[in-house]
């Protein structure tokens, strides 16, 4: 069994603008933006990170904003929720908030114990926030949200899949624990997390496969504390016969990738170096930031990015 991964690390997802998207996580959800890079396969698109003051491993939520591109299709075989974690009281707050701020379908229910209230983000983002008591990690209330209220980080997410028999075994040998069932959908716990630690496995074995488009995760890591430890879980997933890529130097972190048996592509990122690498903290997500290879072409590359409005 792998031992080393922690929790959450980030959670990537797509849209379709990138100021809509900047709007709604930095002023409705008050998070962060901690890094504006570029996507390091497709220059031309965004890469945008939110997350708490330095991006903590567990709290950080990025997005790929492809211009116009056509909202995905809800389906299994994708994370078909993404959880934050608030402080027990927020719910209603936020209700108020976020249906001020143009999030659609805010609802109040309760799941494993749990007040929880969904909503929709502005590329049919199925978002949740989450009631956790005793949550000690650091908010960022740089955002305009109330320290009471703010979010904490990911809670976790929920993956949607026409049968969970071999990714619950994955997530068993990636060191999570079997919790609890509720109706269709079993509860898996990281012991001694880093706060982003509990993954919900839904089953719909009538519903078709998901497609991926504008809303739509397409990835989602999982932490681990350096190079070192991420060597050893690549060659354990490597002996247990999955397909894992090299180690991808995506400068705030190392990056490996490989896709699990209900077709939710997995990512395991190391904590080092951190978003302040390149930048002052205090300046986090303020300049366009370039891997070095890219550095010679920032001209055109910046000429063809739409400017964000802070």
């Amino acid at each position: 069994m792998i031992t080393q991964i922690q929790g959450l690390h980030h959670i990537t997802s797509l849209a379709a603008d990138a100021n809509r998207n900047n709007r709604f996580f930095t002023d409705a959800l008050g998070l962060r933006r901690v890094k504006k890079t570029v996507n390091f396969d497709e220059p031309s698109v965004y890469h945008l990170y939110y997350g708490d003051e330095i991006g903590t491993p567990g709290s950080v939520m990025t997005y790929f904003p492809f211009p116009h591109a056509a909202r995905g299709t809800a389906g299994t075989g994708e994370v078909g929720e993404i959880q934050f974690a608030v402080a027990p009281g927020a719910l209603e707050f936020w209700a108020d908030r976020l249906a001020a701020m143009g999030a659609t379908e805010p609802t109040l229910d309760t799941t494993f114990g749990q007040r929880r209230l969904r909503f929709i983000g502005p590329d049919g983002d199925a978002l949740a926030l989450i009631e956790r008591p005793n949550d000690a990690r650091p908010v960022w209330t740089g955002g305009g949200v109330p320290a009471e209220s703010a979010v904490h980080g990911f809670a976790g997410a929920r993956l949607r899949l026409k049968d969970d028999g071999a990714t619950t075994e994955l997530l068993a040998f990636m060191g999570y624990e079997r919790a609890e069932r509720e109706d269709q959908v079993t509860r898996f716990v990281m012991p001694d997390g880093n706060g982003a630690d509990t993954i919900d496995v839904e089953v719909l074995p009538s519903v078709d496969a998901s497609r991926q488009g504008a809303g739509s995760v397409h990835h989602i890591a999982f932490a681990v504390p350096d190079r070192a430890a991420q060597a050893e879980v690549r060659q354990a997933l490597l002996d247990t016969g999955y397909q894992v890529t090299p180690v991808i130097d995506r400068d705030y972190f190392w990056a490996i990738y490989f896709r699990t048996p209900g077709g939710v592509l997995f990512e395991i990122a190391t904590n080092e170096p951190g978003f302040d690498r390149d930048e002052d903290t205090a300046h986090l997500g303020e300049a366009l930031k370039l891997p070095e290879r890219y550095e010679p072409y920032r001209d055109r590359i910046e000429s063809r990015l739409e400017p964000i409005a802070d």
